[in-house]
């Protein structure tokens, strides 16, 4: 088995747990350390094992990720913790592998107007920093996937539409650049259910049994829908966030991911196992709720909760 196969098994569903980094990007307040480490421990005794715990930028630009270094520290004495983090250029994937990071992750847009938006370079320069970051990482003798996310993928609130075709053929570029798994995000909820089956067909088919992620926002409430038809597509790798936190700083529009806890809900009503204790999930919610009492948390389980005395698992 290889290192990708051990940390997303093509046999089941992996959800990745972006809450503590997508879901702070446009946070006023932000958690301290202290409450990022009890959410995180607490998480991962609840079963979540995939973490998304921060960016590689300087403080200055994103204080709420100064502490990242200390996450990853604490994530590194869990065991089966898979950690990732972002980095949007090259000094980031040097700091990146300084650490015990587990996955770089690397943006490519789908539309030239966000990519300058967000990383200042064109869709192209993304690209060589994923072939960067590969490069990198095979001479520093570390052993991080590389993985190469294609934001906008659905539409992009500064463009417009975005072509299918050209989407797919960032993820074969970002392949090519030696990316050890890509990802398709619907950075502003553009989606609806079957545009996300044709897009996650398509990537089925181009990643055969390579694990890919969906990255879905829940923008127009399409959210969950969309999640459901990217796993009867063939998805095995979604990203949610706890609460529905979540936004991109550079994509005007942006609200918050699908919601963690409904995703899990959504996955074991389906058929796939999740090991994850909802109920526990959910009262973790209780960690944002005290430290961002002004951010709204979202979610349909924590308003109504897991359905009583009933074999919701088929």
């Amino acid at each position: 088995m290889n290192r990708i196969d051990a940390i997303y098994p093509s046999d089941r569903v992996s959800l990745r747990e972006v809450g503590l980094r997508d879901g702070l990007q446009l946070v006023k307040t932000f958690p301290s350390t202290a409450a990022k480490v009890e959410w995180l421990t607490r998480e991962r005794a609840a079963g979540v094992r995939h973490f998304e715990l921060g960016s590689f930028l300087p403080a200055t630009r994103m204080p709420q990720f100064a502490d990242l270094r200390e996450l990853l520290e604490v994530a590194a004495a869990l065991p089966e913790t898979h950690t990732a983090a972002l980095a949007l250029n090259e000094r980031g994937v040097v700091d990146a592998l300084q650490t015990s990071v587990d996955e770089i992750v690397c943006v490519v847009s789908a539309t030239e107007e966000h990519s300058q938006a967000n990383m200042r370079r064109s869709r192209r320069e993304a690209v060589d920093l994923v072939r960067s970051a590969v490069r990198q990482r095979d001479a520093s003798g570390k052993t991080p996937l590389v993985n190469a996310g294609i934001a906008m993928a659905f539409g992009c609130s500064i463009a417009g539409q975005v072509d299918p075709d050209a989407v797919i053929g960032l993820v074969e570029d970002c392949l090519e650049a030696g990316a050890d798994i890509v990802g398709i995000a619907d950075t502003v909820g553009f989606a609806g259910p079957k545009q996300v089956e044709r897009m996650t067909e398509r990537m089925t088919a181009l990643c055969g049994m390579r694990p890919y992620i969906v990255h879905l926002h829940d923008t127009r409430g399409m959210g969950i829908a969309n999640a459901a038809a990217a796993l009867g597509a063939g998805a095995r790798v979604l990203d949610g966030s706890l609460g529905g936190l979540g936004g991109c700083p550079f994509a005007p529009g942006a609200t918050g991911n699908v919601v963690f806890e409904d995703l899990v809900f959504l996955c074991e009503t389906m058929g796939f196992a999740t090991g994850i204790d909802i109920e526990a999930l959910s009262d973790i919610r209780a960690i944002p709720e005290s430290e961002m009492p002004q951010e709204q948390l979202f979610g349909a389980i924590a308003r109504a909760g897991v359905p009583p005395n009933l074999n919701w698992r088929i």
